[in-house]
């Protein structure tokens, strides 16, 4: 039998995460929305989907893209995206040359295009190597979203970023949690869309 303060904090954190998507959503729900329509419109338009992040971001943008290129409900259609954080020889092989600021935007140089959307995970929304990714895609033409937490950070500030879904929490977790919950919301949005 769990011990009762095991159990407490158990139920503490369950909580705690539940109380932190209710409050995201609540303030952020229009926001996703919108980020939906963005990337339903670029499919429409023949356009790719992108994603990339740092560390366990990096696993929301390889669960995303998998959700995208493998749907797991019958009916809907598998829809082109891009893990920008798969490539780990491309990946150390610019970190080693010029910097880790430019492993994801070297990519985007090579394989995006006008009307593609970017889509970037990082729990701070400090993350230097994302900043500069946005950066080369709105010179590319292409749409950006941003998943952040705390209060958004860099990715709320930097002009880049067309949408940016902020996770108001100091705690990681929570903000990873919300995260997952609001991409597979997001897929599902567009593919309603579509």
């Amino acid at each position: 039998m769990a011990s009762p303060n095991l159990l407490d904090s158990l139920n503490r954190k369950v909580e705690d995460s539940i109380k932190d998507k209710q409050i995201f959503f609540q303030n952020n729900a229009d926001k996703l929305i919108d980020a939906a329509h963005i990337v339903a419109k670029s499919y429409q338009q023949g356009g790719h989907l992108f994603a990339m992040g740092n560390g366990g971001s990096s696993c929301d943008a390889a669960h995303i893209t998998t959700e995208f290129m493998h749907p797991v409900t019958t009916g809907r259609r598998a829809l082109g995206a891009t893990n920008l954080t798969a490539d780990i020889a491309t990946m150390t092989a610019v970190a080693n040359d010029v910097g880790n600021e430019h492993i994801f935007l070297r990519q985007l140089i090579c394989l995006a295009k006008k009307n593609d959307v970017l889509i970037g995970f990082s729990t701070s929304g400090n993350s230097v190597n994302l900043i500069r990714a946005f950066a080369q895609a709105k010179e590319l033409g292409m749409s950006t979203i941003g998943f952040s937490g705390q209060t958004g950070g860099e990715m709320a500030k930097c002009g880049s970023v067309d949408i940016c879904l902020t996770v108001e929490t100091d705690s990681i977790h929570r903000v990873q949690e919300s995260h997952l919950t609001s991409y597979h919301i997001l897929w599902d949005l567009v593919h309603s869309l579509l």
